[in-house]
């Protein structure tokens, strides 16, 4: 289990539980905005669309807001203009980190990022400096309850899975994008809880960090995603077991 995977499955506890506070509700609204601008209103045919309803759902968003998310996108309600960017950059310890934002003003948002890594002893760089070092992949959480988590490990590479990690928050899954939404729906049909399943990136090369830097990488990545304009924010690190039980 590397350390940067604990992270993805402590990120993703964590914006689950802001989002039930209703943290969250501009981010999704966002998210289903674009969607539904690129690919239509069909969340049927719009697998992106699909995904943003479901954590929509997750966060107990009120239908009336989804709807008027999806109209901003397809033009029937008016609303301001959101741009889909991705920030790259080193933090602290040289660990390489992704920035996916959606803004309706880029100027504050590019602003705002840089003094972020700043800040931190980073610094914000260009386009593909650290891009090469992730793949897109497909993602499920898992909470195995009181099933077993290396049965459910063993069962989704028998449903496609390419990969599984376990520890003492869950179970992550990953997949094919392609793949993504079948599997999630097969590990459902059998029983499992599926706290969340989206696309992501996972780096193909880590970098391990000591003491001296993972406080600050933590810092860092938290302080990148409570940021308004910030979906998702990806890193290669791996960090010390004790900064992660601290977070």
């Amino acid at each position: 289990m590397s350390g940067h995977s604990k992270w993805a499955g402590i990120k993703h506890k964590k914006a689950l539980v802001d989002a039930r506070k209703g943290q969250t509700f501009t981010k999704v609204a966002s998210e289903i905005t674009v969607a539904a601008r690129e690919g239509g209103a069909d969340p049927g045919s719009n697998f992106r669309l699909r995904l943003a309803m479901q954590k929509a759902r997750e966060v107990n968003m009120p239908a009336d807001n989804i709807d008027r998310a999806i109209k901003r996108g397809t033009g029937e309600l008016q609303g301001a203009a959101i741009e889909e960017i991705r920030y790259e950059g080193y933090g602290p310890g040289g660990v390489a980190v992704l920035v996916d934002s959606l803004t309706d003003n880029r100027n504050r948002t590019v602003a705002a990022i840089r003094n972020l890594f700043t800040r931190s002893g980073g610094s914000l760089g260009e386009t593909n400096s650290v891009g090469w070092m992730f793949n897109r992949t497909g993602l499920i959480l898992i909470a195995p309850g009181k099933r077993d988590p290396e049965a459910l490990a063993l069962e989704s590479i028998e449903m496609g899975a390419d990969d599984v990690q376990i520890d003492e928050s869950g179970v992550e899954v990953y997949v094919a994008p392609e793949r993504l939404e079948a599997l999630r729906q097969a590990l459902g049909e059998a029983g499992y809880e599926v706290e969340r399943a989206e696309v992501t990136m996972q780096p193909t090369n880590t970098v391990e960090v000591d003491g001296k830097h993972a406080t600050a990488v933590v810092r860092l990545l938290e302080a990148l995603e409570e940021d308004d304009d910030v979906r998702e924010v990806h890193c290669n690190a791996i960090l010390p077991d004790e900064v992660l039980a601290e977070v």
